[in-house]
Protein backbone atom coordinates (compact mmCIF):
# COMPACT_ATOMS: atom_id res chain seq x y z
CA UNK A 1 0.00 0.00 0.00
CA UNK A 2 1.20 3.16 -1.09
CA UNK A 3 -0.09 5.62 1.33
CA UNK A 4 -3.35 6.01 3.23
CA UNK A 5 -5.08 9.55 5.12
CA UNK A 6 -7.55 10.03 7.55
CA UNK A 7 -10.49 10.92 6.03
CA UNK A 8 -12.24 13.99 5.03
CA UNK A 9 -16.20 14.76 4.35
CA UNK A 10 -16.14 16.49 0.99
CA UNK A 11 -18.71 18.80 1.42
CA UNK A 12 -18.96 21.67 -1.33
CA UNK A 13 -18.35 22.14 -4.96
CA UNK A 14 -17.98 26.23 -5.88
CA UNK A 15 -16.46 27.46 -9.25
CA UNK A 16 -12.63 28.44 -8.58
CA UNK A 17 -11.40 31.69 -9.55
CA UNK A 18 -8.38 29.96 -11.73
CA UNK A 19 -8.60 28.26 -14.86
CA UNK A 20 -7.13 25.16 -15.64
CA UNK A 21 -7.78 22.65 -18.20
CA UNK A 22 -8.77 19.26 -17.35
CA UNK A 23 -10.23 17.24 -20.32
CA UNK A 24 -10.86 13.13 -19.17
CA UNK A 25 -10.13 10.60 -21.48
CA UNK A 26 -13.29 7.69 -21.32
CA UNK A 27 -16.17 8.27 -23.56
CA UNK A 28 -18.43 7.92 -20.84
CA UNK A 29 -16.84 9.79 -18.01
CA UNK A 30 -19.10 13.05 -17.28
CA UNK A 31 -16.09 14.92 -15.84
CA UNK A 32 -14.84 15.75 -19.64
CA UNK A 33 -15.47 19.25 -19.06
CA UNK A 34 -13.22 22.05 -18.57
CA UNK A 35 -14.49 23.52 -15.77
CA UNK A 36 -12.44 23.90 -12.45
CA UNK A 37 -13.42 22.94 -8.79
CA UNK A 38 -12.92 23.84 -5.72
CA UNK A 39 -13.71 21.18 -2.76
CA UNK A 40 -13.23 22.51 0.60
CA UNK A 41 -12.44 19.07 2.40
CA UNK A 42 -13.66 18.97 6.30
CA UNK A 43 -13.27 15.68 8.71
CA UNK A 44 -15.06 12.94 9.63
CA UNK A 45 -16.35 10.23 6.98
CA UNK A 46 -18.17 8.72 10.48
CA UNK A 47 -18.57 5.08 11.25
CA UNK A 48 -21.57 3.85 12.99
CA UNK A 49 -21.00 1.43 15.88
CA UNK A 50 -20.69 -2.14 13.93
CA UNK A 51 -23.39 -4.18 13.81
CA UNK A 52 -21.95 -7.51 12.81
CA UNK A 53 -18.53 -8.80 14.39
CA UNK A 54 -15.12 -8.42 12.08
CA UNK A 55 -14.17 -11.26 9.96
CA UNK A 56 -10.78 -12.69 10.97
CA UNK A 57 -8.74 -11.93 13.89
CA UNK A 58 -8.33 -8.76 16.00
CA UNK A 59 -4.80 -7.67 17.51
CA UNK A 60 -5.04 -4.85 19.99
CA UNK A 61 -3.94 -1.91 19.38
CA UNK A 62 -2.85 1.01 22.23
CA UNK A 63 -4.70 3.95 20.21
CA UNK A 64 -6.45 4.66 16.54
CA UNK A 65 -4.41 3.89 13.73
CA UNK A 66 -4.58 5.58 10.78
CA UNK A 67 -2.36 5.13 7.35
CA UNK A 68 -1.42 1.99 7.84
CA UNK A 69 0.64 0.26 5.31
CA UNK A 70 2.54 -3.57 4.87
CA UNK A 71 6.06 -3.71 4.64
CA UNK A 72 7.36 -7.08 3.37
CA UNK A 73 10.91 -6.49 3.78
CA UNK A 74 10.19 -6.66 7.54
CA UNK A 75 6.91 -8.37 7.58
CA UNK A 76 5.19 -6.09 9.62
CA UNK A 77 2.09 -3.50 9.51
CA UNK A 78 2.75 0.00 10.21
CA UNK A 79 0.54 3.04 10.95
CA UNK A 80 0.62 6.39 12.42
CA UNK A 81 -0.56 6.83 16.69
CA UNK A 82 -3.33 8.73 17.60
CA UNK A 83 -0.87 11.75 18.05
CA UNK A 84 0.79 11.06 14.30
CA UNK A 85 3.93 11.67 16.69
CA UNK A 86 4.93 8.03 16.91
CA UNK A 87 4.43 4.53 14.77
CA UNK A 88 3.08 1.53 15.19
CA UNK A 89 4.46 -1.25 14.42
CA UNK A 90 3.39 -5.01 14.39
CA UNK A 91 5.05 -8.11 13.49
CA UNK A 92 2.48 -10.10 11.82
CA UNK A 93 4.46 -13.87 11.98
CA UNK A 94 4.56 -13.72 15.81
CA UNK A 95 3.73 -16.58 17.06
CA UNK A 96 2.33 -15.01 20.26
CA UNK A 97 -1.81 -15.01 20.61
CA UNK A 98 -1.04 -11.44 22.12
CA UNK A 99 1.29 -8.81 20.15
CA UNK A 100 2.06 -5.85 21.38
CA UNK A 101 3.10 -3.80 18.66
CA UNK A 102 6.59 -2.13 19.00
CA UNK A 103 6.07 2.45 19.03
CA UNK A 104 9.04 4.33 17.47
CA UNK A 105 8.53 7.92 18.36
CA UNK A 106 8.93 10.63 16.12
CA UNK A 107 10.49 14.34 15.86
CA UNK A 108 7.53 15.67 14.92
CA UNK A 109 3.90 14.87 13.73
CA UNK A 110 3.03 13.02 9.84
CA UNK A 111 0.87 13.26 7.92
CA UNK A 112 1.12 10.09 6.23
CA UNK A 113 2.85 7.19 5.79
CA UNK A 114 4.60 6.37 2.32
CA UNK A 115 6.42 2.87 1.61
CA UNK A 116 10.42 3.27 1.12
CA UNK A 117 12.88 0.77 0.25
CA UNK A 118 14.40 -2.15 2.32
CA UNK A 119 12.38 -1.71 5.03
CA UNK A 120 12.04 2.12 5.47
CA UNK A 121 8.95 3.91 5.32
CA UNK A 122 8.56 7.61 4.38
CA UNK A 123 6.81 10.72 6.40
CA UNK A 124 6.03 13.80 5.32
CA UNK A 125 5.59 16.09 8.41
CA UNK A 126 6.23 20.02 8.46
CA UNK A 127 9.62 21.28 7.53
CA UNK A 128 10.67 17.78 7.03
CA UNK A 129 10.86 14.59 5.59
CA UNK A 130 11.20 11.40 7.92
CA UNK A 131 12.73 7.94 6.92
CA UNK A 132 12.40 5.60 9.74
CA UNK A 133 13.96 2.35 9.58
CA UNK A 134 11.33 -0.28 10.65
CA UNK A 135 14.48 -2.72 11.16
CA UNK A 136 16.59 -0.33 13.62
CA UNK A 137 13.69 2.01 14.82
CA UNK A 138 16.55 4.74 13.51
CA UNK A 139 14.49 8.09 11.86
CA UNK A 140 16.75 10.16 9.59
CA UNK A 141 15.25 13.90 8.79
CA UNK A 142 15.93 15.63 5.79
CA UNK A 143 14.84 19.28 5.77
CA UNK A 144 12.27 20.68 3.17
CA UNK A 145 11.14 23.90 4.18
CA UNK A 146 7.16 23.44 3.81
CA UNK A 147 4.34 21.62 5.04
CA UNK A 148 4.52 18.02 3.38
CA UNK A 149 1.69 16.13 2.88
CA UNK A 150 2.77 13.19 0.33
CA UNK A 151 5.63 11.64 -0.64
CA UNK A 152 6.94 8.88 -2.58
CA UNK A 153 10.04 6.99 -3.48
CA UNK A 154 10.88 6.97 -7.53
CA UNK A 155 12.78 4.39 -9.75
CA UNK A 156 15.94 6.40 -9.68
CA UNK A 157 16.29 6.14 -5.98
CA UNK A 158 15.53 9.91 -5.63
CA UNK A 159 12.69 11.15 -3.45
CA UNK A 160 9.35 13.11 -4.15
CA UNK A 161 7.55 14.88 -1.33
CA UNK A 162 3.83 17.16 -2.19
CA UNK A 163 2.77 20.22 0.00
CA UNK A 164 -0.17 21.88 1.33
CA UNK A 165 0.94 24.64 -1.26
CA UNK A 166 0.99 22.74 -4.76
CA UNK A 167 4.38 22.32 -5.06
CA UNK A 168 6.18 18.81 -5.83
CA UNK A 169 9.86 18.65 -4.02
CA UNK A 170 12.34 16.58 -5.71
CA UNK A 171 14.78 14.70 -3.32
CA UNK A 172 18.41 13.98 -4.26
CA UNK A 173 19.46 10.17 -3.09
CA UNK A 174 21.73 12.86 -0.62
CA UNK A 175 18.86 14.32 0.83
CA UNK A 176 19.44 17.56 -1.44
CA UNK A 177 16.78 19.09 -3.15
CA UNK A 178 17.18 19.23 -6.56
CA UNK A 179 14.16 21.24 -7.92
CA UNK A 180 10.91 21.78 -7.03
CA UNK A 181 7.19 21.49 -9.80
CA UNK A 182 4.48 23.56 -8.62
CA UNK A 183 0.96 24.64 -9.84
CA UNK A 184 -1.27 22.64 -7.92
CA UNK A 185 -3.26 23.39 -4.82
CA UNK A 186 -2.27 21.03 -2.74
CA UNK A 187 -0.28 17.89 -3.03
CA UNK A 188 -2.31 15.34 -1.11
CA UNK A 189 -0.84 12.18 -2.16
CA UNK A 190 1.76 10.80 -4.78
CA UNK A 191 1.82 7.96 -7.04
CA UNK A 192 4.94 6.57 -8.89
CA UNK A 193 4.88 3.70 -11.56
CA UNK A 194 6.75 2.84 -14.03
CA UNK A 195 5.29 5.25 -16.56
CA UNK A 196 5.72 8.68 -14.13
CA UNK A 197 4.42 9.87 -11.31
CA UNK A 198 1.06 11.10 -10.69
CA UNK A 199 -0.02 13.72 -8.04
CA UNK A 200 -3.83 13.77 -6.36
CA UNK A 201 -5.21 17.04 -5.10
CA UNK A 202 -7.87 17.19 -3.34
CA UNK A 203 -9.09 20.65 -3.04
CA UNK A 204 -9.45 20.48 -6.93
CA UNK A 205 -10.49 17.04 -6.71
CA UNK A 206 -7.73 16.66 -9.43
CA UNK A 207 -5.24 13.73 -10.79
CA UNK A 208 -2.00 15.20 -12.45
CA UNK A 209 0.82 13.95 -14.51
CA UNK A 210 3.89 15.09 -12.85
CA UNK A 211 7.04 15.56 -15.41
CA UNK A 212 10.05 15.06 -13.14
CA UNK A 213 12.72 15.79 -15.96
CA UNK A 214 10.94 18.85 -17.56
CA UNK A 215 9.94 20.48 -14.20
CA UNK A 216 6.75 20.85 -15.21
CA UNK A 217 2.77 19.44 -15.06
CA UNK A 218 1.37 17.87 -17.70
CA UNK A 219 -2.34 16.55 -18.11
CA UNK A 220 -4.90 17.05 -15.58
CA UNK A 221 -8.61 14.92 -14.88
CA UNK A 222 -11.10 15.18 -12.99
CA UNK A 223 -11.18 12.96 -10.38
CA UNK A 224 -14.47 12.61 -9.66
CA UNK A 225 -16.58 14.72 -7.03
CA UNK A 226 -14.26 14.61 -3.94
CA UNK A 227 -11.35 12.23 -4.65
CA UNK A 228 -9.92 10.37 -1.29
CA UNK A 229 -7.39 8.02 -1.82
CA UNK A 230 -5.06 6.19 -4.23
CA UNK A 231 -2.65 3.30 -4.82
CA UNK A 232 -1.35 1.91 -7.90
CA UNK A 233 -0.63 -1.67 -9.20
CA UNK A 234 1.69 -3.80 -11.06
CA UNK A 235 0.40 -2.64 -14.98
CA UNK A 236 0.66 1.05 -14.10
CA UNK A 237 -2.86 1.48 -13.11
CA UNK A 238 -3.95 4.53 -10.72
CA UNK A 239 -6.54 3.68 -8.56
CA UNK A 240 -8.41 6.49 -7.03
CA UNK A 241 -11.54 6.33 -4.99
CA UNK A 242 -14.21 8.95 -4.93
CA UNK A 243 -15.61 9.82 -1.65
CA UNK A 244 -18.19 11.82 -2.63
CA UNK A 245 -19.21 10.13 -5.90
CA UNK A 246 -19.44 6.76 -4.11
CA UNK A 247 -16.78 5.50 -7.12
CA UNK A 248 -13.85 3.64 -7.73
CA UNK A 249 -11.68 5.34 -10.38
CA UNK A 250 -9.28 3.44 -12.48
CA UNK A 251 -6.25 5.28 -14.30
CA UNK A 252 -4.00 3.95 -17.03
CA UNK A 253 -0.47 6.27 -16.02
CA UNK A 254 1.29 5.65 -19.48
CA UNK A 255 -0.79 7.81 -21.21
CA UNK A 256 -3.02 9.36 -18.05
CA UNK A 257 -6.56 8.27 -19.36
CA UNK A 258 -9.75 7.35 -16.88
CA UNK A 259 -10.56 3.66 -18.29
CA UNK A 260 -12.64 2.67 -15.43
CA UNK A 261 -15.44 4.11 -13.18
CA UNK A 262 -17.82 1.87 -10.89
CA UNK A 263 -20.03 2.60 -8.01
CA UNK A 264 -19.66 1.28 -4.83
CA UNK A 265 -22.65 1.75 -3.20
CA UNK A 266 -21.13 3.84 -0.17
CA UNK A 267 -18.30 6.52 0.42
CA UNK A 268 -15.25 4.10 -0.27
CA UNK A 269 -12.09 5.72 1.28
CA UNK A 270 -9.13 3.46 1.67
CA UNK A 271 -7.88 1.25 -1.17
CA UNK A 272 -5.03 -0.91 -1.56
CA UNK A 273 -4.15 -3.65 -4.75
CA UNK A 274 -3.14 -7.16 -3.99
CA UNK A 275 -0.53 -7.55 -6.93
CA UNK A 276 -0.73 -11.31 -6.50
CA UNK A 277 -4.03 -11.86 -6.63
CA UNK A 278 -4.79 -8.60 -8.99
CA UNK A 279 -7.70 -7.78 -5.95
CA UNK A 280 -8.19 -4.09 -5.23
CA UNK A 281 -9.91 -3.49 -2.17
CA UNK A 282 -11.32 -0.74 -0.78
CA UNK A 283 -13.08 0.37 2.51
CA UNK A 284 -16.26 1.58 3.20
CA UNK A 285 -16.41 3.52 6.14
CA UNK A 286 -19.77 4.41 6.29
CA UNK A 287 -20.72 0.71 6.68
CA UNK A 288 -17.71 -0.56 8.47
CA UNK A 289 -16.94 -3.06 5.22
CA UNK A 290 -14.05 -3.79 3.54
CA UNK A 291 -14.79 -4.99 -0.82
CA UNK A 292 -12.83 -6.70 -2.88
CA UNK A 293 -13.02 -6.12 -6.85
CA UNK A 294 -11.39 -7.67 -10.31
CA UNK A 295 -10.30 -5.46 -12.74
CA UNK A 296 -9.64 -7.71 -16.01
CA UNK A 297 -13.10 -7.68 -17.50
CA UNK A 298 -13.19 -4.44 -18.50
CA UNK A 299 -15.52 -2.97 -15.27
CA UNK A 300 -15.15 -3.83 -11.71
CA UNK A 301 -16.56 -7.29 -10.43
CA UNK A 302 -16.93 -7.77 -6.92
CA UNK A 303 -15.32 -10.94 -5.39
CA UNK A 304 -15.58 -10.37 -1.69
CA UNK A 305 -17.14 -8.88 1.08
CA UNK A 306 -15.94 -8.47 4.68
CA UNK A 307 -17.00 -6.98 8.39
CA UNK A 308 -14.43 -4.39 9.85
CA UNK A 309 -13.17 -3.17 12.95
CA UNK A 310 -15.10 0.28 13.19
CA UNK A 311 -13.63 3.14 11.46
CA UNK A 312 -11.30 1.14 8.61
CA UNK A 313 -10.17 4.38 7.48
CA UNK A 314 -6.54 2.59 5.96
CA UNK A 315 -6.19 -0.34 4.78
CA UNK A 316 -2.65 -2.73 3.57
CA UNK A 317 -2.36 -6.17 1.80
CA UNK A 318 0.58 -8.61 2.14
CA UNK A 319 0.48 -9.85 -1.40
CA UNK A 320 2.86 -13.14 -0.18
CA UNK A 321 0.06 -14.24 1.46
CA UNK A 322 -3.04 -12.16 0.38
CA UNK A 323 -4.01 -11.37 4.23
CA UNK A 324 -5.85 -8.06 4.54
CA UNK A 325 -5.28 -5.50 7.33
CA UNK A 326 -7.60 -3.04 8.76
CA UNK A 327 -6.75 -0.50 11.09
CA UNK A 328 -9.21 0.76 13.47
CA UNK A 329 -9.34 4.50 13.10
CA UNK A 330 -11.44 4.49 16.70
CA UNK A 331 -8.96 2.28 18.46
CA UNK A 332 -10.58 -0.91 17.96
CA UNK A 333 -7.51 -2.74 16.76
CA UNK A 334 -5.83 -3.90 13.81
CA UNK A 335 -8.05 -6.39 11.82
CA UNK A 336 -6.45 -9.69 9.77
CA UNK A 337 -8.57 -11.02 7.09
CA UNK A 338 -7.21 -14.24 5.53
CA UNK A 339 -8.44 -14.23 1.79
CA UNK A 340 -8.57 -17.94 0.57
CA UNK A 341 -6.73 -17.43 -2.62
CA UNK A 342 -5.88 -13.91 -2.04
CA UNK A 343 -9.79 -13.28 -2.99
Amino acid sequence: MREARTPWRMVGVVAATTAILMAAGCSDDSSDDTDTVSVEPLTGIDSPVAATAPAGTITDSPSGMHSTTFDADTRSVVALADDYSSLLVFPVDATSDSVVPRVIELPGAATSIADGRDGTVLLPTDKALLEVDLRTSGVDSIAVDARLLSAVELPDGQLAAGDDRGTVHVLGSDGSESHTISGLTSVDSLASTQYGLTALDRHQTSLTEVKVDDDSLGLALRAGEGAAELDTDRFGRVLVTDAAGEELLVYSSESLLLRQRFPVGAQPWAVAYDDNSDVVWISLPATNEVVGYTLDTGIPVEVSRFPTVRQPDSIAVDSDTGDLYIGSATGDGLQRISVPGGQ
